[in-house]
Order: C-alpha cells, then structure tokens, then sequence
C-alpha cells in the first residue's frame, strides 16, 4: 500500500511539473492535426527526456503514467518503462491502447525494440488489421534490422509478402513504415540487399 501511495504521488508531482513547461501553440498545433488527449501540454520530446533522466525507470511508475490520458504521461511512460521488466502481454496491451502515430513511433524506438521479445511481437504486430500496431511492427524490425540481425527463411518471406499487403491498401504513414524496414534490411549486407531487390522487383516495385 505504501508504494502504491507513493507512486501515486509520484505521479501527482510529475503532472504538476508539466506546467512550467507547457507550450501553448504546440499544443494547439497538435490538436489541429488530430492528436486528442484528454490533456496535451505541448512539451517537446527533448524536455520529456531530461525530465525522464531525473527519475529512476520503474515498471509501477510507467504503468501508473501510461493510465493517464495525458500526451506527456504517456510519453514519460514510455521513457522511464524498464526494457527488461516489460512482460510481452504489457507491450501488447500497449500497443492496443496507442493514441497517436507519434506515440507509436516514440514506443517503437525508445521501448519495443529493446524488448526481449522484440522480433516475435513485430511479427505479430505487422500481420494485425490495425494500422499504429502495424507502424510499430515495421518500425521495431527495421530497429533490429539495423542491429543486423538477419531473420530466417520464413521470416523473410512473410516481412516482405506483409510488405506487399501495405504496398497495394496501406496508409501513407504505414508504407512509409514498411518501405523503411525494407531498406534497414537491403542494408545488412549484400545477400540481404539482393534478396529485398528481387523480393521488390516481384511486386513490382522498384527501390535501388
């Protein structure tokens, strides 16, 4: 109960601090493009970030923020979520509940591809009828991908038939996505780049 309490307040603490850093007219700008949050302070993602770096990462606290219908709590969440602590059902469940592109891309990059289960939940993720799940996917092997890890038969076969899916239905941010993780992958080393020349030149599509 007594840790409760003080993530509780903790919490507290961290959404009164927002104020001294509040900007008005990106918040207005955000909302004018779609981003709606209960609350949206328009604190840029390099203040959240030393705001991050004064707290210790905290499964309870990260969860406690996530909660919040607040753009920066959300952010914050995200930042200060332990990589090694996350259960996959957690990131999953995240995943769902993600508001905004810009979230997506956020938790993509600072969280999800740190995970241990990083490529099996991309996998999972870019098969879903579901476009930020999808983002996230592409984003997280184009993450390992640039790590050079080279995934095996199968899985190459179904990056890039899931690829051909987006390519022919998907959303501008969504292609943008996968088009990508399909470079981060040509870039691993020359089989890599000659296999995504060939699997692209199968779909039509040209990208050297």
């Amino acid at each position: 109960m007594m840790e409760n309490e003080a993530i509780i307040k903790q919490v507290r603490e961290i959404k009164q601090s927002f104020r001294l850093l509040m900007n008005g007219v990106a918040s207005h700008s955000m909302r004018e493009k779609g981003l709606n949050y209960k609350l949206n302070w328009g604190i840029s993602l390099v203040d959240l970030k030393e705001m991050a770096g004064q707290h210790v990462k905290n499964l309870d606290l990260a969860i406690a923020l996530w909660k919040e219908d607040v753009r920066e709590c959300k952010m914050l969440a995200i930042l200060l979520m332990p990589h090694e602590a996350m259960p996959p059902e957690l990131a999953e469940l995240w995943v769902e509940q993600l508001p905004s592109l810009e979230l997506a891309e956020q938790a993509s990059f600072h969280l999800f591809r740190h995970l241990k289960e990083a490529s099996v939940l991309a996998y999972k993720w870019i098969a879903l009828d579901d476009e930020l799940p999808q983002i996230c996917g592409y984003n997280v092997l184009g993450g390992l991908f640039q790590q050079g890890r080279v995934p095996d038969e199968r899985g190459v076969h179904e990056f890039f038939d899931q690829v051909g899916v987006v390519l022919r239905s998907g959303s501008i941010p969504l292609k943008h996505a996968a088009m990508n993780a399909v470079y981060r992958f040509a870039d691993i080393d020359k089989d890599c780049e000659r296999v995504a020349e060939n699997m692209m030149k199968s779909m039509d599509v040209e990208i050297f």
